[in-house]
């Protein structure tokens, strides 16, 4: 109903339909396997699969990269479990910064490259792979050997559109609500998270909860007031359906950058699990933290959202001369 004395030009008529438009454009969401989508509204996530591995981690031991990714989420039931015919992943690896990979301060490629083709061999019809770096993308894509190694198993590598966000819906007060969140993160299938285990200068170290801060845009700066509470809320809007953990070269020192080839220790360790939460509580413990060491792991343990108790989950630690 219109106020007393108003009268509805064809030009206020036109301006009130395209406004009511948007309204409900806001409030309908797209259902089926992709998130909830607005054309210009909020997504309120991922949806949340909860797809069961044979373990509820694996971890593999080897010098080779490579083999290692591929025996422990063979171990985990393999990558048809969470790939299917068809469908498009994303591959979220750790492309932060210019550093080669014998700097650590980014995911192996070799593992990302394992990742890539066990999810075109599951399938995939297509797999994404990218991140909102620190330094300059160009650079950080080909010194991290990153590009090459993923574009050379198939996989689409780009930069992502910084613009091209949706704002994050939560059903609970978050820290993280309206925050821009890369659209190409969300319109997936499959979203595997693949950070690597190195020292961080503030929470102390950055794993897979962390990791997840590469697909956001917005002042990324501001995430490290409170970032413990942020990033798990970021974990659970993402849900990433399978996380691996490169923790081949650890970074144990002057992190996130790192540099110095004196900084890196080998730990030939790769973690495979379906709880980001136990993943970086026993990459955590690997790198002699203990499990309980990141404010992230705590959070989410206390909120059930995963399970930080590796002496009661179902670990399988694979002999190194299998793998």
């Amino acid at each position: 109903m219109l106020p007393k004395g108003l009268k509805l030009s064809r030009r206020r008529f036109m301006r009130y339909s395209f406004a009511g438009l948007a309204f409900l454009a806001a409030g309908s969401f797209i259902s089926g396997a992709r998130p909830l989508l607005a054309q210009s509204g909020a997504s309120s996530g991922r949806p949340k699969k909860r797809i069961k591995g044979e373990h509820d981690l694996v971890c593999a031991r080897n010098s080779d990269p490579y083999s290692m990714t591929v025996k422990a989420i063979g171990a985990m039931g393999g990558m048809e479990r969470f790939v299917k015919k068809g469908s498009t992943v994303v591959v979220k690896p750790n492309i932060g910064w210019d550093r080669t990979p014998e700097q650590a301060a980014n995911t192996n490629p070799l593992v990302v490259a394992a990742v890539v083709e066990l999810c075109f061999k599951a399938g995939a019809k297509k797999v994404n792979v990218f991140d909102n770096t620190c330094n300059d993308p160009r650079r950080c894509y080909d010194s991290s050997g990153i590009r090459e190694a993923a574009k050379g198993k198939g996989a689409n590598v780009f930069f992502p559109d910084l613009k091209d966000t949706v704002p994050a819906k939560f059903p609970y007060e978050s820290p993280m609500e309206g925050w821009p969140i890369l659209r190409a993160a969300l319109e997936c299938d499959t979203f595997i998270n693949v950070p690597v285990l190195k020292h961080h200068g503030g929470p102390g170290l950055t794993l897979s909860m962390k990791n997840l801060m590469g697909v956001c845009s917005g002042s990324r700066g501001l995430m490290h007031d409170g970032l413990g509470r942020k990033i798990v809320d970021l974990t659970d809007f993402i849900n990433p359906e399978l996380t691996v953990i490169d923790g081949i070269k650890y970074l144990e020192r002057h992190g996130p950058t790192g540099g110095s080839l004196s900084d890196v220790r080998e730990l030939n360790t790769v973690i495979v699990s379906t709880d980001p939460t136990l993943a970086d509580a026993y990459a955590s413990d690997a790198a002699g933290k203990g499990p309980l060491f990141l404010e992230s792991v705590r959070i989410a343990a206390q909120r059930k959202l995963g399970n930080a108790d590796i002496g009661k989950a179902d670990i399988l630690v694979m002999d190194p001369r299998l793998v």
